[in-house]
C-alpha cells in the first residue's frame, strides 16, 4: 500500500518556528491570490485593521496569506489547520509594512520617477505575455497606470527604509562568529548518527496469511533488485518505484538519524556496514526493510571550521530578524493600531 506523504506538516513546522516574529519576506506589492480565493474571501473591501488613518482590507490580507504560503496555489487553497497561523502572520506583516510606509512618508524619503519607471518595466517582465499583464491590471487596478505606479512607489519606499534600518546594520564579524561558537558548545555536539536510504514493504493492517506471504515475496524481490544498485541515485530510483514508506518520494532518503531513534536490530546491522553497502532484508515489526548506508558519524563535537559557513549564514539572518522585530516594536509605540 502507498502511504500519503504529510507534506503540510513540514510547512507547519517551518511556519511555527517563525510565526512569533515579523515576517521576513520582501514587501508584498502585487501578490495576487488565486481567483477562487479572491472570489470567496468575505468581502474584499472589508476592513481588517486600521493603522493610524490607513485602512487595511480583507483583500490585502488574502494577498499576504498567499505571499507567506504560495503553496496554497498548488493545493486548492490554504489548509484549514494552517490557516489561523498564516492569517495571524499575514495580519502582522501587512500592519508592519503599513507602519514602515508611513514612517518613510514622515521622513520624506524620495523616490525618483525614473526609478519607479524601471521598477514598472521589471514588473511587466514577470508576466508571460502582455495580455496576462493587462488582465492583472484590470483585476487589481481597474486598468489604472496611476494606481500601479502608486503601489510601486509604496513598495520602493518600504524596501528602501528596511534596507536603511535593517539590512545596512546586519554585520557579523569573524570574532562574533567565534564568540558564538565558544558560548554554545552543547549546540555543536552531536550523537552517533546514520544517514541512509530505505526501501520498505509494508503489509496491510490485519493482513491475512496470504497477504503476509505476498509481502515477503515482494520484499525478497526488492532485496534482489536493491543489491544490484551501484549508487545513491540507482537505489533512490528503485525506492521511488517499489517502496511503500513515505520516504519513497525523497528517493528513500533519511536525514542523519541518532541511534536512539533507530530500532536496535537495525543499528546492529548498520554498524557492521560500510558506506555504500546494501543491507540484507531486515524485519522491524511487520515491515520488511532494505537499507543503503551513506554515512556513519561517531559522537563528537564539530569544529569551528566545520560550522563556520553555517554560522556565517545563520547569525546575520537571526540578527536581521531581531532588528526587524525591534523596528516593528519601535514603530508601534507611536502608532494607533486597531485590529477588527
Amino acid at each position: 500500500m502507498k502511504l500519503k506523504f504529510p507534506i503540510f506538516l513540514m510547512f507547519l513546522l517551518a511556519f511555527t518556528l517563525v510565526r512569533a516574529q515579523v515576517a521576513s519576506h520582501a514587501p508584498t506589492v502585487f501578490t495576487q491570490a488565486p481567483a477562487k480565493a479572491a472570489a470567496t474571501a468575505n468581502s474584499a473591501d472589508k476592513v481588517v485593521a486600521r493603522v493610524n488613518a490607513a485602512q487595511l482590507t480583507q483583500a490585502d490580507l488574502v494577498r499576504e496569506e498567499y505571499a507567506i504560503f504560495p503553496y496554497g496555489r498548488q493545493h486548492n487553497g490554504i489548509p484549514k489547520d494552517l490557516e489561523p497561523d498564516i492569517r495571524a502572520g499575514a495580519l502582522k506583516m501587512i500592519i508592519f509594512e503599513e507602519l514602515v510606509y508611513q514612517e518613510a512618508l514622515r521622513r520624506k524619503v524620495a523616490i525618483s520617477p525614473a526609478r519607479i519607471q524601471r521598477a514598472e518595466t521589471d514588473f511587466r517582465k514577470t508576466f508571460p505575455t502582455p495580455d496576462d499583464f493587462n488582465a492583472f491590471m484590470q483585476s487589481e487596478f481597474h486598468g489604472s497606470a496611476q494606481l500601479l505606479q502608486e503601489k510601486i512607489r509604496r513598495s520602493l519606499l518600504i524596501d528602501g527604509l528596511l534596507k536603511a534600518e535593517i539590512d545596512s546594520k546586519v554585520t557579523v564579524t569573524p570574532a562574533e562568529l567565534k564568540a558564538y561558537y565558544d558560548a554554545n558548545p552543547v549546540r555543536f555536539e552531536h550523537a552517533e548518527t546514520f544517514t541512509f536510504q530505505t526501501i520498505s514493504i509494508i503489509p496491510p493492517n490485519k493482513a491475512t496469511p496470504a497477504q503476509l506471504s505476498e509481502g515477503l515475496k515482494r520484499a525478497q524481490d526488492a532485496l534482489r533488485q536493491a543489491k544490484t544498485t551501484k549508487s545513491t541515485e540507482e537505489f533512490g530510483l528503485l525506492a521511488e518505484k517499489i517502496s511503500d514508506d513515505d520516504y519513497r518520494v525523497m528517493m528513500g532518503q533519511h536525514k542523519p538519524m541518532p541511534v536512539e531513534q533507530i530500532a536496535p536490530q537495525v543499528v546492529k546491522e548498520l554498524r557492521a556496514m560500510k558506506s555504500g553497502d546494501v543491507s540484507d532484508l531486515l524485519e522491524v515489526g511487520s515491515i520488511y526493510t532494505v537499507i543503503r548506508l551513506q554515512e556513519h558519524a561517531l559522537a563528537g563535537k564539530k569544529s569551528f571550521e566545520e560550522v563556520k559557513a553555517q554560522l556565517e549564514k545563520e547569525l546575520p539572518k537571526n540578527k536581521r530578524e531581531q532588528l526587524r522585530e525591534a523596528f516593528d516594536l519601535k514603530l508601534r509605540q507611536s502608532a494607533k493600531i486597531q485590529v477588527l
